[in-house]
């Protein structure tokens, strides 16, 4: 676990210019005063803030949707896309999004911030065992749904 928290540190601190350049080939519509699919607005709403800044998102406009190593998350503003991502912010998001997940989507056990996670689509899944992270891989959409459903209640 030291390892993988160590990697996505490493991850952080590549530069800002991967997340402007992902953010230039994204045509999702979510950067450009759109409000983005269902998912991506319950998946801002869990986020809450901004890694770069830590200010609440939305509260500059449309969240603008980047990809920062695997993981799809949203800035507050373009503004931040010329930043670099706080650890502390990441670790707030990352704890949000357990928080708001609550259970594991496929054996239905709590899971915390310290919990096994996996990613799909660009979106963090946090599981109770590494074998629901294998569950996870072979049905993606399935458990996508099932964490959609867990976030909107």
């Amino acid at each position: 676990m030291k390892n993988v928290k160590m990697l996505c540190v490493v991850a952080l601190f590549v530069g800002i210019s991967q997340v402007a350049r992902a953010h230039e080939g994204s045509h999702d519509g979510s950067h450009s005063g759109q409000k983005g699919s269902e998912r991506d607005q319950l998946r801002a709403a869990v986020q809450e803030i901004c890694p770069v800044s830590g200010g609440k998102l939305g509260s500059m406009g449309t969240p603008i949707k980047v990809q920062i190593g695997k993981e799809s998350v949203f800035l507050c503003c373009k503004g931040c896309m010329k930043g670099k991502v706080n650890p502390k912010h990441w670790a707030t998001i990352h704890a949000n999004i357990a928080s708001a997940q609550g259970k594991c989507p496929v054996m239905n056990k709590a899971v915390t911030k310290d919990s096994k996670w996996t990613i799909v689509n660009g979106q963090i899944i946090y599981t109770c065992c590494p074998p629901c992270g294998d569950k996870i891989a072979a049905n993606p959409e399935t458990y996508l749904k099932k964490v959609d459903q867990q976030y909107a209640d």
